[in-house]
């Protein structure tokens, strides 16, 4: 059976998508689960948040172009069972150069396969960039499942509609009939304040079971970690966010079995 793909997706910067993508996967990762993280964001804060560095020619972008293999392009982290493909700046150059060549949006998927049908990894986690781009695209036409980071904030449910309404798109064009939406997880909660509590039960409102349990919080160690190299379990193991993020774990796997 091929490995599953969930992309960790929201077209709005600054939700705690990378946050999300680094920390879910190190935490999988310390549960047992063979986890590989793919940065797809030209700004390849995933990958130096696993400790790794943007290095030219480190990313997926002549894979994509299906000039090489793309297991040649995964790296080992210094964190057990956590891999990763990197991103580093040309991959901007990724979203001129795939709209030129044939099944543009289905590159990713194709490069894929070989890693998926590899028997290296349990889950396959991609970072997408904060836009509705070619890459983005070539994400929700490889993954399985989306996951959707919501800030608890006023605005937190704009453009969750455009990302529906795309996945309603992918299934009806035959693109990616498959495609779900996985789970939505909300972070920077602050429970001081009553707007967070109000934005939670909207959303709740909204999606349902859907909507994980857990409530990432609003912390400085979190926002920390990145400039380390390290995922917040492996940088302060009993912060509040670290606590969260193991929690969220423990629900993602849940999930993952009960949909087997």
């Amino acid at each position: 059976m091929p490995t599953k793909i969930i992309a960790v997706a929201n077209q709005k910067g600054g939700v705690g998508k990378t946050t999300t993508s680094v920390n879910l996967s190190a935490c999988l990762a310390a549960l047992g689960w063979r986890i590989l993280l793919v940065d797809l964001d030209p700004q390849a804060n995933a990958t130096s948040g696993v400790g790794l560095e943007k290095t030219e020619g480190g990313s997926c972008y002549r894979a994509l172009l299906g000039e090489m293999p793309m297991l040649d392009k995964i790296q080992r982290t210094a964190f057990d069972r956590l891999s990763v493909i990197p991103s580093e700046v040309d991959m901007c150059g990724a979203e001129v150069e795939l709209v030129r060549l044939d099944h543009h949006i289905q590159r990713l998927k194709m490069a894929l396969e070989p890693v998926r049908h590899s028997g290296r990894f349990d889950l396959i986690l991609i970072d997408c960039p904060p836009a509705l781009g070619v890459l983005t695209l070539n994400v929700f036409t490889a993954a399985d499942s989306l996951l959707i980071p919501l800030q608890c904030e006023y605005y937190a449910l704009e453009g969750i509609s455009m990302i529906n309404r795309l996945i309603g798109q992918l299934r009806g064009s035959g693109v990616n009939p498959n495609l779900s939406l996985f789970g939505v997880v909300m972070t920077m909660f602050d429970a001081r304040t009553r707007l967070a509590a109000q934005v939670v039960g909207e959303v709740r409102q909204h999606f349902g079971p859907l909507v994980f349990d857990t409530l990432i919080p609003r912390a400085t160690r979190l926002a920390e970690a990145p400039s380390f190299g390290k995922p917040i379990i492996h940088y302060d193991k009993y912060s509040a966010g670290a606590s969260a993020y193991e929690v969220l774990a423990e629900e993602v796997v849940k999930r993952l079995k009960s949909s087997q």
